[in-house]
């Protein structure tokens, strides 16, 4: 497994408060601005295999709109029935003005 950072926005496109969809091979990944501060979650609901970008974002919680399950942004954990799985997290980090997220490129 080779875990590789991937350049994926600039740090001046992603203002705090907003989000942005990447699609990275295999994988759809929702990366936040909370506070300042990024995380990448796959862009998945872990009750019913569809996206969960077109919810609400509540503090650091995103409501799947399909059933209302809540995961956390900041660890991925399910918050609230019908979900009881994480949602899989990714490391992200700025380098020269650049966000990245670790990814498997295997």
């Amino acid at each position: 497994m080779a875990l590789n950072w991937i350049d994926v926005t600039s740090e001046a496109d992603l203002a705090p408060g907003e989000f942005e969809v990447l699609e990275l091979d295999e994988c759809v990944l929702a990366l936040f601005n909370l506070d300042g501060m990024y995380y990448a979650i796959e862009d998945i609901c872990t009750h019913d295999n569809e996206e969960l970008t077109g919810g609400p974002i509540d503090g650091d919680q995103i409501i799947c709109p399909r059933h209302g399950a809540r995961f956390c942004i900041r660890t991925g954990k399910a918050l609230t029935a019908p979900a009881y799985e994480p949602v899989a997290t990714f490391p992200t980090r700025v380098h020269n003005g650049m966000i990245q997220v670790q990814v498997d490129t295997d």
